[in-house]
């Protein structure tokens, strides 16, 4: 309130109403002014509350920001392994030693090489003694007119190289199979007897990978020459005995590389002897009988997904439980209580969640069967990687 030309004026959120009245002389109308003044301001002071009031409600306040939502994951219907995990060993099958059968040794292959049948495995005065494929070193020299299985397995050496296209491959050492050896002896550029003395060659069960040299050129051929494996990659277990259910021969496994590389075998032998585990001279009496283990032999289905790796550790995996047609989840889906109990959060196609109690089966690999209010489909949350 406020006095203009005489005229007490009311203001009343910016707007003006007046009331007018005529002060006889000499009336002092501080008092009043005063407290016209003071409801005046009080009256300003609402309205402009109420202004501001009306301002506020006018525009609404935007919400406050929320974090992205988090990523999902599918509900799906899968056959499940329980597959349990073994340490292992990559290598070369086989563990073959040469012998040599006298003279001086003039050549050796080096350690890392391959020897196939009618290849040179080493040297000796100055020719090549090659290998053979067979079951048994020759014990006899073999000459026209003998017999026998260690005929049997010349003959078919001999065939396989492509000599003797006039021998028959039996028992029997006849003029044909004499004439074999001589053509056969002319190109390794020995003298032609058609003779095979029993040092002529070395006889393995199959090709050969030098793994260690054992003897020098110049030494004598006597005793161990060299020492070699096959050449076909193997991964060999030792299994503990308790757990040796899981390993059935000809039942495919998973192997875990180096570099995290993986490759595919299959079963090819289970041992039957059992080995104590290891102890030592803190372990307790029957230690070693319960850490017992037995050995077993797996091939690699493609040699070339080892790699260059001539050694190494592995891990295989052994399928023990399948579970067929069954729900399952990421492992990271799942969400433990203080009480132990799981639940996944499910989240529906408006992006609402909800919690579903889940009961859990078996792990494999990164997902984990689950029973529960769920249906193929369904997304479920999972943290964010």
């Amino acid at each position: 309130m406020t006095s203009i030309g005489g005229r007490l004026v009311m203001l009343h959120s910016g707007i003006g109403v007046s009331t007018e009245r005529k002060a006889p002389p000499g009336d002092i109308l501080r008092p009043r002014r005063r407290r016209g003044l003071l409801l005046g301001g009080v009256a300003l002071l609402v309205a402009g509350l109420a202004g501001g009031m009306y301002v506020l409600r006018g525009v609404e306040s935007p919400p406050p920001p929320s974090g992205p939502a988090l990523p999902t994951a599918p509900v799906v219907r899968t056959d499940m392994v329980d597959v349990r995990d073994v340490d292992g060993t990559l290598g070369y099958a086989g563990d073959f030693t040469v012998l040599g059968g006298g003279g001086r040794i003039t050549w050796l292959p080096d350690p890392g090489d391959v020897i196939r049948r009618g290849e040179r495995v080493y040297g000796v005065d100055g020719h090549a003694v090659p290998l053979f494929y067979g079951a048994t070193p020759f014990w006899r020299d073999l000459r026209q007119g003998m017999s026998g299985r260690d005929v049997l397995q010349l003959e078919r050496n001999l065939d396989a190289l492509g000599y003797g296209d006039d021998m028959t491959v039996d028992r029997a050492f006849t003029w044909a199979t004499a004439r074999a050896v001589m053509d056969w002896q002319d190109d390794l550029n020995v003298p032609r007897t058609g003779v095979l003395g029993m040092d002529a060659a070395v006889v393995q069960p199959g090709p050969l990978r030098v793994t260690e040299l054992n003897a020098v050129p110049g030494a004598r051929a006597d005793g161990v020459i060299l020492t070699a494996g096959g050449t076909e990659r193997v991964v060999t277990v030792h299994l503990p005995v308790n757990d040796q259910d899981i390993a059935g021969k000809g039942a495919a496994v998973r192997i875990t590389l180096p570099g995290e590389r993986t490759a595919t075998g299959r079963i090819t032998s289970v041992g039957s002897v059992a080995t104590a585990g290891a102890t030592n001279a803190r372990s307790q009496t029957g230690e070693g009988t319960e850490n017992a283990t037995i050995p077993v032999h797996i091939t690699l289905d493609r040699s070339s997904s080892a790699g260059g790796l001539d050694g190494a550790p592995v891990t295989v995996g052994f399928s023990s439980t399948v579970h067929e047609k069954v729900l399952a989840v990421p492992i990271n889906a799942l969400l433990a209580s203080a009480e132990g109990d799981y639940s996944v959060k499910v989240v529906d196609s408006a992006g609402a969640t909800r919690s579903v109690p889940v009961e859990l089966g078996i792990f494999d690999g990164d997902r984990v069967e689950v029973r529960g209010a769920l249906t193929p489909g369904m997304n479920v949350q999972v943290p964010r990687s």
